[in-house]
């Protein structure tokens, strides 16, 4: 016996010998099959795959380190028994996601056509595909022989968010969705500002009632991270107060359906104050006539003379 306590014949002292040999066995008919033997049935490969992995086991136990090595090289070996009888990956299915996100989430998941089924750890295919920004949560399913399905739940579109020199697409909880192209979003509500994307989901729903207000909207402002503005298309500016919002806006209907303020137009409605609605009507265009003899924005007297506000009381 040599110093390493392998003997003349290759096996550990004190393994048994059965099993050392049975596993050495099995890898060179595994071989011999490779190099050329006739191919096995699926069902005969699956029961094989069994008795070779109880082998397997045995050794690993009877030789430690050494049939750690032995596990591997035998599971390299049944993985390819198994696409050879037929478990390659041939079809990815993809549920649950839209045609934009599914680029992406077949991207992510990496596995490629041909691969042996068998041998792709579901686990990690899930992880890179919840890592997607498209992606809430993930289920990976395996069909044999050739089938992989990877159910998605999606995010969500709820705004276009525009800050800091940014415009990304977020979702209801105000998390970026960095795959999304934002010009392909133009149907979404533009939220600004710092603080719009987290607070944008308290807002739309009650603005998303009004459809009236807002088909005239251009974008939704958040001021001071505290409250919101409204920024129409027409320029003009509704100022809602930092908290009870959707009374203000009934508020603003009632007002609209008593003078069609919203049709006439304005240049600001001030709805901070819960007892009184400020309303700053649009100034008269000169005629065109009448423009080069308007004042300039730098002349003192034209600052002097602002547009006064218009109280509307008892609304």
């Amino acid at each position: 016996m040599s110093r390493d306590g392998v003997s003349k014949g290759g096996a550990r002292a004190g393994a048994p010998k059965g099993a050392a040999s049975k596993a050495a066995s099995t890898r060179r008919a595994a071989a011999k099959a490779e190099a050329g033997g006739p191919r096995l049935a699926p069902r005969h490969v699956l029961g094989l795959a069994a008795a070779v992995l109880t082998l397997a086991v045995a050794a690993t136990l009877a030789t430690g380190g050494r049939g750690a090595h032995i596990a591997q090289t035998v599971g390299l070996g049944i993985d390819r028994k198994f696409a050879a009888a037929g478990f390659r990956l041939k079809d990815v299915h993809v549920e649950g996601a839209s045609e934009m996100a599914r680029p992406d989430i077949l991207r992510a998941a990496g596995v490629g056509e041909g691969a042996p089924l068998l041998g792709l750890d579901l686990d990690q295919v899930r992880a890179r595909v919840e890592a997607v920004g498209w992606v809430q949560e993930a289920r990976v399913i395996r069909l044999l022989p050739d089938t992989l399905v990877i159910a998605v739940k999606e995010r969500g579109q709820l705004a276009v968010w525009q800050h800091g020199g940014r415009t990304v697409v977020v979702d209801a909880q105000g998390r970026v969705i960095p795959e999304a192209d934002p010009a392909r979003f133009a149907d979404l509500p533009l939220v600004v500002g710092a603080g719009g994307a987290e607070h944008a989901s308290g807002i739309l729903p009650i603005l998303v009632q009004r459809p009236k207000l807002m088909a005239r909207l251009e974008a939704l402002v958040r001021v001071d991270n505290r409250r919101w503005d409204l920024r129409m298309k027409d320029g003009a500016l509704v100022q809602l107060p930092a908290a009870e919002e959707e009374q203000a806006l009934m508020k603003l209907e009632q007002l609209d359906m008593r003078s069609r303020i919203l049709e006439l137009g304005f240049e600001r409605i001030d709805l901070r104050n819960p007892d009184t609605i400020a309303v700053r009507p649009r100034a008269p265009q000169a005629p065109a006539g009448l423009a080069a003899a308007a004042p300039s924005p730098s002349d003192p007297s034209a600052a002097a003379s602002p547009v006064p506000h218009s109280p509307v009381q008892g609304v």
